[in-house]
């Protein structure tokens, strides 16, 4: 096994943009591309916009859509409440999640 490539195959928005790849030679000579491990940033490298409260009934893709104008983002509330498993965040009633920018971007308190 071996790093192959830093050249990300991903859309910018997607949460595995940069993760770079590796290879893997199979016994039979074939050859399988995977991604690296991606590990999840520390929430306190993202700024908190608000809050939003879980109610009955929510999915956080229509909380992302919601928030970040992009259900396919739902990754980032993940993220920012560090959600391996982006079920968890809406399992429980009354849990509030943090809606935050991008990693690394400083809000207004921070730049």
């Amino acid at each position: 096994m071996s790093p192959a490539n830093s050249t990300s195959v991903f859309p910018q928005t997607s949460r595995y943009y940069g993760i770079a790849t590796g290879t893997f030679e199979m016994p039979s000579g074939k050859t399988v591309i995977y991604l690296l491990r991606r590990f999840t940033p520390s929430p306190d490298r993202f700024d908190t916009l608000q809050e939003h409260v879980v109610s009955q009934g929510e999915r956080l893709d229509t909380i992302a859509a919601q928030y970040l104008n992009d259900p396919l983002q739902f990754w980032r509330i993940c993220d920012a409440n560090r959600a391996m498993r982006p079920d968890d965040l809406t399992a429980v009633l009354g849990r509030r999640l943090r809606i935050t920018l991008p990693e690394g971007i400083p809000g207004k308190s921070n730049a």
